[in-house]
């Protein structure tokens, strides 16, 4: 094969197995786990119970995101406000200290309120990879079909217990109406 060909073919992005019913993807997906398949994902037009257990997606980086973000705009609110009257404009009103906390609470928690949710959004569409306008999943074969009437389970090919041929036999062996190679 010429180095111009290499270039050209697609790379896999993974196996795509379409089953008819939710009771078959949520087996398929129990089993798919119990195998030690990792970077999985199940697709499906409507929610299935027990099937994001099943796939296992336990991400706890959000939260840490949302909590550090909360942390700094307390501490910028809180700092903020105490540079202003302490350091940049101290002004005496009516003898009270220039540092008085209590009327810094206010705004160091809106302040904590507004970094937390930017947080949350920004870290959200980070960590799912959006924006995103194409993923490769939408070359499936019958991958329309996912917000209709059909269930699907790709594995992808960056796990490490991927191998064309023996996924693709586990896949079928699963009881798929059809397993298809997706390109990147």
């Amino acid at each position: 094969m010429s180095h111009h060909a290499e270039a050209t073919t697609p790379k896999t992005y993974g196996l795509l197995a379409e089953f008819e019913t939710p009771e078959q993807i949520l087996d398929a997906a129990k089993k798919t786990r119990g195998e030690g398949y990792r970077d999985f994902e199940a697709y499906s037009p409507f929610p299935v119970h027990g099937l994001a257990d099943a796939v296992d997606r336990e991400d706890h980086r959000v939260k840490w995101i949302i909590f550090l973000a909360g942390v700094v705009g307390a501490l910028s609110g809180y700092g903020l406000q105490y540079w202003v009257s302490v350091i940049a404009y101290p002004h005496n009103v009516g003898g009270k200290p220039l540092h008085s906390w209590p009327a810094f609470i206010p705004v160091t928690f809106e302040c904590m309120v507004l970094f937390a949710s930017f947080g949350a959004v920004i870290g959200m569409l980070g960590l799912n990879g959006l924006p995103r306008p194409h993923h490769p999943i939408f070359n499936g074969k019958h991958f329309d079909r996912a917000s209709r009437d059909r269930f699907f389970l790709c594995i992808e090919s960056t796990d490490s217990k991927y191998d064309p041929k023996a996924t693709r036999a586990f896949l079928e062996g699963l009881g798929a109406a059809e397993v298809s190679e997706v390109s990147e």
